[in-house]
């Protein structure tokens, strides 16, 4: 799914408009039914509601779905600005419509008294949209406190009031901080980083029939990695195939007291399906990888610690799990670097070691897979003000050292050395737990070593890393599952991958 910028969104609407052709008036009633039909579905139980309203087209969204959950038998009471305010054209018309109906007050929310409704009140946030290029003010800045100093389930449409859909807004702005966005036809940015996100609650798409040829017509430099795009890169099993045919994962790692990390990362290589997985590791850990991952070749690099890296040409290297900076292995791993052209895949020390001088950013293989935390992308390229300039930061990285860079946040972000970003949105906070990225280490070398090409081993498998994440956490709970856990559940993720794929064909 692209992810289109606010101007494009409205190029979006006029286009439909033109070419359906449809009126801006019935496209916002499209988009109104659609939100009051997600309501009425999950708000049984919640039979009243006060719906903020905006002078713009987001408030005639609002004034729309006030009107048609009224007729759905709702008890709806609608707040809106100074109407002495010039509304625009399509919220007018929504609001006569709304007027012509006898059960519904419409008031001004100028004074914090008028909002006697009890807690069980559904509060919708209609007050602006997509259309928002500065922060709120005066009368709307207050009017979105008091909502958000409420208790009342929010429900925001298109956007939580105060949220830009494309960039951050400095000095600590005013927004609603929603429990659901519902919004229109594809995702905004600001969804997605940690900043911003946190105001959405749950996102839910809705689908209101924009043009599908401006969708396929126009360019996007962000998109959304969905199910869509994973069934058409996944490729399933081949019944006439061997060993040989999914290739040869090396994982390079573990030192002593930190073997589990290398355990992971084998057994996520392991059950990802690399037809041979080796894990190039020091002696001490010799017992414990043979007894836990005994489907896995052992290359002894060291005694204590990693201080020889010699792999055969045709492996895929996952390097860093665990690996430790001693000064040892940072000689040898250096040393490999030099000497080595194929893409890698780097996490952990292994980042940590290169992040030490910046000459060695050079020493990375072109189109290699980096899995930087955000403090490991700081060491590596320095310090942003937030997660919107480290990620401009890392596209700039990325065409730079062309490199795929997988950015770990709780939306992952793949930047490719083309400056493309793929937001994840599979995953949950269970992963924020030492070894996690361990696991996707292991499979993303996994993937790699099968032949999926760099930006496809990156986007199916952060994917498949939240999806196994998501399975972990139902039965576990966040707080209880282990990266192991997770790892557990990757045989889950292959039946539902190979059942949408066969319904498909």
């Amino acid at each position: 799914m692209k992810i289109f910028t606010a101007e494009q969104i409205r190029s979006w609407d006029h286009f439909t408009i033109s070419h359906e052709p449809v009126s801006s008036i019935q496209l916002m009633e499209r988009a109104s039914m659609a939100a009051a039909h997600w309501i009425s579905e999950h708000c049984k139980n919640h039979k009243k509601l006060a719906v903020f309203c905006g002078n713009g087209n987001n408030g005639g969204d609002g004034l729309a779905v006030a009107r048609i959950l009224y007729l759905k038998g709702f008890d709806v009471d609608v707040f809106i600005g100074d109407s002495k305010r010039k509304f625009s054209e399509d919220a007018l018309v929504n609001l006569k419509r709304l007027r012509d109906l006898s059960g519904i007050s419409v008031r001004k929310y100028d004074h914090s008294e008028h909002y006697n409704f009890d807690d069980k009140t559904i509060i919708i946030d209609a007050l602006f949209g997509t259309g928002l290029s500065r922060p709120l003010v005066g009368e709307y800045k207050e009017l979105v406190e008091q909502l958000n100093a409420r208790k009342n389930i929010k429900i925001s449409i298109d956007v939580p009031s105060g949220l830009s859909a494309d960039e951050i807004f400095d000095n600590d702005p005013v927004i609603l901080k929603s429990d659901y966005t519902l919004t229109f036809q594809c995702w905004k940015r600001t969804f997605l980083h940690p900043e911003t996100g946190k105001y959405t609650g749950k996102v839910e798409v809705l689908d209101i029939d924009l043009s599908k040829t401006y969708a396929d017509t126009t360019d996007a430099e962000y998109f959304i990695i969905d199910d869509q795009l994973i069934e058409s890169v996944f490729k399933p099993r081949q019944e006439f195939s061997h060993k040989g045919s999914y290739g040869k994962a090396a994982i390079i790692g573990g030192s002593y007291g930190k073997i589990g990390a290398a355990v992971l990362a084998t057994q996520s290589a392991l059950k990802t399906g690399a037809g041979l997985t080796f894990t190039l590791a020091p002696e001490c850990g010799y017992e414990i990888l043979q007894t836990s991952c005994p489907e896995a070749m052992f290359i002894a690099g060291g005694k204590q610690f990693v201080t020889s890296l010699e792999v055969d040409k045709d492996f895929i290297c996952g390097i860093g799990p665990g690996l430790g900076t001693h000064s040892e292995t940072e000689k040898s791993f250096l040393s490999f670097l030099k000497n080595y052209r194929s893409p890698l895949v780097l996490d952990a020390d292994a980042l940590n070691i290169i992040s030490k001088k910046s000459e060695n950013l050079k020493l990375i293989p072109k189109k290699s897979i980096i899995t930087p935390h955000p403090k490991e992308f700081e060491r590596l390229f320095g310090s942003t003000e937030n997660s919107f300039k480290r990620l401009d930061l890392a596209r700039e990285k990325a065409k730079e050292h062309r490199i795929y860079i997988v950015l770990k946040d709780h939306h992952t972000q793949v930047i490719t050395p083309e400056g493309n970003v793929f937001y994840n949105i599979t995953g949950n906070a269970g992963l924020a737990k030492g070894g996690s990225g361990d696991i996707l280490t292991g499979i993303l070398t996994s993937l790699l070593a099968q032949g999926y090409s760099e930006e496809e081993t990156c986007i199916l498998g952060v994917w498949f890393h939240g999806r196994s994440a998501d399975l972990a956490s139902e039965k576990y709970s966040k707080e209880s599952m282990l990266p192991t856990d997770v790892i557990g559940e990757f045989g889950n993720v292959f039946e539902e991958l190979n059942t949408k794929v066969a319904k498909s064909l």
